[in-house]
């Protein structure tokens, strides 16, 4: 097995505080250079669903990423918060690839895509978000519970950028989304992958809405509103404007560099959770190795010029 690549020299920071750990996403266009190049990077994150296949050429791969990087298994299709329960396929085929790479991490989203339709269960190939009341908080917490006891190992659960909202029903209370997931958290012992873009993604969409005057301090408030000991990996993408005849919405697109309003505000989640796990997500237009490895140094700058305090305790 080939060496593990180092991760970024400690001597510059105090011996009591963790190194940066910064990953990034490894799409198709990549495995090849990825492999060859062997960059110095800390993990590799991977779309789980794309590698179920008992074999091939995308499973040989994956496993030779493995054995020069740790690896995080992030989904997309366990939809943990349908009513109507797991697909007992797709949570086998991720506990036979959990098993066979040992991976750092395993994620996926606070959202739902299968539900009953005609008197069949359907899915909906998108990630829908769930109503923040407690009957669904319940339904959240018995399907994590459910993926943790199969898996055998803690998950953790990522915040959605929604293009919808859902209400609660007249009468019940509805959460607010950090004390929904903190509470989550909680309950299941999982723990929590804070997208920053998503945060932002929906401020803005919110604003246009009229429901925020300020998208950065909605932000920082939903930042400072999580439970830090909760998180587990952070990430930062970019996003996308998108305008018709109808009025224009923010899309969570994965498709360019972070933008500056984000960077603002994962340096104001490292001083809230301290330097958790940072991944770069591109999935579309995906541009040269370089320009990810080049977002990535800049995260682990970041990360490295961070206050040292205790997680939590914002300045």
């Amino acid at each position: 097995m080939p060496p593990m690549v180092p991760a970024v020299q400690a001597s510059a920071r105090p011996a009591s505080q963790p190194v940066p750990c910064v990953g990034i996403g490894w799409r198709h266009p990549h495995y090849g250079e990825l492999l060859h190049r062997r960059p110095d990077i800390d993990f590799l994150e991977v779309h789980s669903e794309n590698f179920f296949a008992p074999g091939g050429a995308a499973l040989a791969v994956l496993e030779q990423g493995r054995a020069l990087y740790p690896v995080s298994l992030h989904g997309v299709g366990l939809s943990l918060g349908s009513a109507v329960g797991l697909d007992v396929w797709h949570l086998e085929q991720l506990a036979a690839l959990v098993q066979r790479i040992d991976p750092v991490r395993v994620s996926d989203h606070a959202s739902f895509a299968r539900a009953p339709f005609q008197r069949h269960t359907v899915h909906a190939a998108d990630l829908l978000p769930l109503p923040f009341t407690d009957e669904a908080l319940q339904v959240l917490c018995t399907n994590v519970t459910r993926v943790q006891d199969r898996l055998r190992r803690p998950i953790l659960v990522e915040n959605l950028s929604a293009y919808v909202q859902l209400d609660a029903p007249v009468g019940e209370r509805a959460w607010e989304e950090p004390a929904f997931l903190t509470e989550l958290a909680r309950r299941t012992g999982c723990q929590l992958l804070v997208d920053v873009n998503n945060i932002y993604v929906n401020a803005l969409n919110t604003l246009q809405a009229g429901r925020v005057d300020d998208p950065l301090q909605a932000c920082r408030t939903w930042l400072q509103s999580i439970a830090p000991a909760s998180v587990g990996e952070m990430h930062l993408a970019g996003h996308c404007r998108v305008d018709d005849e109808n009025g224009g919405i923010v899309i969570d697109d994965h498709g360019s560099r972070v933008c500056d309003a984000v960077w603002l505000l994962y340096q104001h989640a490292l001083q809230c959770f301290g330097p958790v796990p940072t991944l770069i997500e591109w999935d579309t237009d995906i541009p040269a190795l370089d320009v990810l490895l080049d977002e990535a140094r800049r995260a682990r700058a970041a990360m490295a010029a961070a206050p040292c305090m205790a997680p939590g305790a914002v300045a």
